[in-house]
């Protein structure tokens, strides 16, 4: 049976592993990413119709890598990405204990994509179907 000990140093491992393959995948997709044209006004779900899926795992394994101390880090780099739909979300979950091995970035981008969460208010704006009464704009 293994000892406290042993299940610590592997799960260390496995941050450490986490934290390298976040570090090598934004830096390898990061100008890919900043081509992205993501309206300003896109929430979150919005925004995640825009995303590829490996930036969200991406996001999963540096919140896993770094555990609390990923919100600073998420918040700047998807500041600098210029997805700022996703900032607040990233970094409210870091924070919260015991999230981290669970995926939840990526469970958001298949809820979005496969539930159609958040795209119908900026598909009507796209297409000028949007009135300026309209509930659903940002004012």
């Amino acid at each position: 049976m293994e000892t406290l000990g042993d299940i610590l140093f592997w799960l260390v491992v496995a941050m450490g592993i986490a934290l390298a393959l976040a570090a090598v995948g934004l830096a390898l997709s990061w100008r890919q990413i900043r081509q992205l044209r993501v309206p300003a006004t896109a929430g979150f779900f919005a925004t995640m119709h825009y995303v590829p899926l490996t930036l969200v795992i991406l996001l999963d394994l540096l919140d896993f890598g770094l555990d609390i101390f990923a919100a600073p880090i998420s918040w700047i780099v998807l500041d600098r990405l210029g997805l700022k739909g996703l900032r607040n979300k990233a970094a409210i979950e870091a924070l919260i204990p015991f999230t981290q091995p669970i995926p939840t970035f990526t469970l958001s981008w298949v809820a979005a994509r496969a539930l159609n969460l958040g795209d119908e208010p900026l598909v009507r704006v796209i297409e000028g179907e949007a009135s300026a009464t309209d509930p659903l704009l940002p004012r």
